[in-house]
């Protein structure tokens, strides 16, 4: 195994933080575990010479493969179940209410793979049903990873992915392929438009989102950053609008501006 000098791990630990919110002072031995075997692979000679290369890559790509290695992508459909039960339930409800133009403006940010950006589509559309025509629903989808939102471009996943989804939903919302893979049907695969974005750059948004969903990416961050951008996503989120975060993430109350409703559930204001 190659070994990180210490100049080199702070080196790394303070480019990734400083660019990326990604706290990985603790995670010494997971980037010489993790990138070991890519070093090998390459012909690269030590981790030095490795981030000489990271660094002076300008097309990203480099970086985009080193934050890939080092953080877990891990999603499926219908992830935190209670979540999608309260949009379906609670949330929508009150958006048919009292959103203007029949448009709710919806974020998944941090979407990975695009599984929960699509299982937001389908209880959209499952809860308007016939009159969902009438409404302008595109959920917007951003990752840091372009090789993520390829994936979800694709729409494509293995068949047993649908483990934890409805056999209704199973039959209604994904096409099978015959190779052991789905595909997400089109009509809600046009609902979502994905994007690149490091969430640590400015908000460009002019308007409010509704919904905002932001699960199981700030675990990676430390105390400031997080409170920072929960404070930012707050910003961009309108009043009486909705905020989700992960099960094993927590906002500290005093510091962050949203009203606490559930667990990993928030709301900016509302009646």
């Amino acid at each position: 195994m190659f070994n990180l000098t210490d100049e080199d791990f702070k080196t790394l630990v303070t480019y990734v933080q400083k660019n990326f919110g990604i706290n990985l002072s603790q995670k010494r031995i997971l980037i010489e575990g993790r990138l070991t075997n890519m070093l090998k692979d390459r012909g690269i000679a030590s981790f030095h010479d490795y981030l000489n290369i990271v660094f002076n890559d300008k097309s990203g790509k480099e970086i985009n493969e080193l934050l890939n290695k080092l953080t877990t992508n891990h999603t499926f459909f219908l992830r935190e179940q209670e979540h999608f039960d309260y949009l379906r339930e609670v949330v929508l409800p009150y958006m048919e209410k009292t959103c203007k133009n029949n448009e709710i403006r919806i974020w998944s940010a941090a979407c990975s793979s695009g599984q929960e950006a699509y299982t937001i589509a389908m209880v959209i559309d499952e809860y308007f049903g016939s009159n969902k025509g009438k409404w302008d629903t595109t959920i917007l989808a951003t990752d840091i990873s372009y090789d993520m939102l390829a994936k979800g471009q694709a729409a494509t996943y293995p068949e047993a992915t649908l483990e934890e989804v409805p056999e209704a939903w199973a039959k209604k919302y994904f096409k099978k392929n015959g190779d052991g893979t789905v595909t997400v049907v089109d009509k809600i695969k046009k609902e979502v438009i994905f994007k690149p974005f490091n969430l640590m750059d400015k908000f460009p948004f002019r308007k409010p989102f509704d919904i905002i969903f932001c699960r199981n990416v700030m675990i990676y961050f430390d105390a400031p950053t997080k409170v920072g951008l929960v404070n930012r996503f707050y910003d961009v989120t309108r009043d009486g609008g909705y905020f989700f975060i992960g099960h094993s993430e927590t906002i500290n109350k005093n510091e962050a501006k949203f009203n606490y409703l559930k667990p990993a559930m928030y709301r900016r204001g509302g009646d």
